[in-house]
């Protein structure tokens, strides 16, 4: 089915939008979303983004995938674009001023140095003897009064410099008061103060939406939540019925925020509540989670919940003629069938437990690991490159890049182990996360953290080892258990049943009937 253009004859099913802030290439649930969807009869259109540079379209099955360009001019935080004379009096306002002050009191340093030379070595060419003498004076005064002046404005400079740095910080008692005044005064519209850039999100997509007159919006995650609602609204002011769907990805409250500063929790999660009674339902990734949201914003039906799960592995032999050849994880690696290899893949950070695995490297002989991330080259990778190379275990460390949502599993399949070892925040305790099933699904026996729910579920089912968080020792002692014994754990996936709920395929039937009802129950509605 050919993705329909604006104003076309709509498929029996109806048009769905999903909304995603990040360029989708990457989001294995989104990608998956919105191909299911499109394959089930719905005519799909995913926007997401691209933050520099032009946007850029291409087809994902038979859904419509448009990448839209982000400016954030109001992400510029108040001491990018004011003067701050709470927190740095004496600082210039931002802009140029500071480095032209900077660079005029160098040249006028320069010019009493050239002045003074000039007296002693071409006294002619400064001037008659009269004018000499008051020369002589004027550098008497000038000397030190530029030198004071440079110092002066060396000094502001810094404050200037100091004031941007904690301006964008957010960190200190200023941004904590003011967080707390208009939470105060505003409540669940504070995050218009907090994170004004919010609004950017809105410019970027609300005309886009509008124009593709959708029958259900599907947005995913928090700042999508109000992009999406705010359409619903217009949408049925100007007489058309739109459902809204709002698939939360993580429980807010407990993320480890992308911005650590005062405004970002706040901001985000008022943003979350104004909106959050606006979805017509609401779609998360477990139970655990689903109870969270109901507690929170007193939601009054429980959650959908439609797993992390991978597309159900694909035969070699099933594939087209023309699919793209799969990588292979050990040839990327350099490494042969026999040798030992433990795989992470995932987004990258410290909470995700990297470090942990690399510290844990030199204590593991002869055993290599992989990190399969989105961008090998990105500073913190390449961070944990060089903290195994002082370790002197370099060459058993591998980053290698994501492959296509399909691929994953048998890109997987290659190791020998598949590992979690996330620390405990909130967000980690209450879901099995994607690679859980992917590592399921490629059959890799698994050492995960004693976060909660992945804990109990890999206790309860055998497939792997569970270590303590952030326990670096017993990280080791659990890979070395796995490696020792590993049909012990591949055993778990022989148990009929167990994997069949963990496919895509099946969470895509619970998404496809969740759409269906919402847009059923709206034509009938309206009829």
């Amino acid at each position: 089915m050919e993705a329909q253009s604006t104003g076309a004859r709509r498929p029996a099913k109806g048009r769905v939008v999903m909304l995603v802030d990040n360029k989708v290439d990457g989001d294995s649930r989104v990608q998956k979303a919105a191909e299911s969807a499109a394959a089930a009869g719905w005519d799909v259109v995913l926007l997401g983004l691209v933050r520099s540079g032009s946007g850029r379209s291409w087809k994902l099955g038979d859904a419509e995938v448009r990448l839209l360009p982000l400016k954030t001019p109001l992400g510029k935080r108040h001491a990018e674009r004011h003067r701050s004379l709470l927190r740095r009096p004496f600082a210039y306002p931002p802009g140029p001023m500071a480095a032209y002050r900077r660079q005029w009191a160098k040249a006028w340093r320069a010019d009493v140095a050239s002045r003074r030379a000039a007296l002693k070595v071409v006294p002619r060419a400064v001037g008659g003897p009269l004018f000499r003498r008051v020369e002589k004076l004027r550098l008497v005064v000038a000397g030190p009064v530029s030198k004071f002046m440079q110092k002066w404005v060396e000094f502001r400079a810094r404050q200037s410099g100091q004031a941007q740095k904690a301006g964008r910080a957010l960190r200190g008692p200023l941004d904590r008061a003011f967080t707390a005044v208009w939470r105060a005064a505003k409540g669940k519209r504070a995050w218009r103060r907090l994170e004004p850039v919010l609004w950017d999100y809105e410019l970027t997509y609300g005309k886009e939406i509008d124009a593709l007159k959708p029958d259900l919006i599907h947005a995913n995650d928090f700042r999508m939540l109000g992009v999406g609602a705010r359409a619903a609204v217009r949408a049925r002011a100007a007489g058309r019925t739109v459902k809204l769907v709002w698939d939360a990805h993580e429980f807010l409250p407990g993320v480890r925020p992308w911005e650590d500063n005062a405004h970002w929790i706040p901001g985000n999660t008022a943003h979350e509540s104004e909106y959050a009674p606006y979805a017509d339902a609401v779609v998360t990734v477990s139970e655990g989670l689903g109870d969270l949201l109901v507690e929170r914003h007193g939601l009054k039906e429980q959650p959908t919940v439609v797993l992390n799960a991978p597309d159900r592995p694909v035969e070699p032999d099933l594939l087209l003629e023309d699919a793209e050849p799969e990588p292979d994880l050990r040839a990327l690696c350099g490494i042969g069938p026999d040798v030992p290899l433990v795989v992470y893949s995932g987004s990258p950070g410290p909470q995700r437990g990297l470090g942990d695995m690399v510290e844990a490297l030199p204590s593991l002989d002869g055993v290599h690991m992989a990190f399969v991330v989105p961008s090998p080259a990105a500073g913190y990778i390449q961070s944990l490159l060089q903290r195994a190379q002082d370790l002197g275990v370099g060459d058993r460390l591998h980053a290698v890049p994501y492959v296509k949502h399909w691929q994953v599993v048998r890109f997987l399949s290659a190791a020998d182990v598949g590992c979690i070892p996330i620390h405990h925040w909130p967000n980690h305790e209450i879901a099995l996360i994607t690679k859980f099933f992917e590592y399921s699904h490629a059959r890799l026996p698994l050492v995960v953290s004693d976060v909660k729910t992945m804990s109990e579920v890999t206790r309860s089912t055998g497939q792997g080892e569970v270590c303590r968080a952030e326990d670096v020792p017993d990280l080791v002692r659990a890979i070395k258990a796995v490696l020792a014994d590993p049909e012990k754990y591949t055993a778990a996936y022989d148990k009929p049943g167990l994997l069949d709920t963990w496919t895509w395929e099946a969470q895509a039937e619970v998404l496809d009937g969740l759409y269906s009802r919402l847009v059923t129950r709206s034509a009938k509605a309206t009829s």
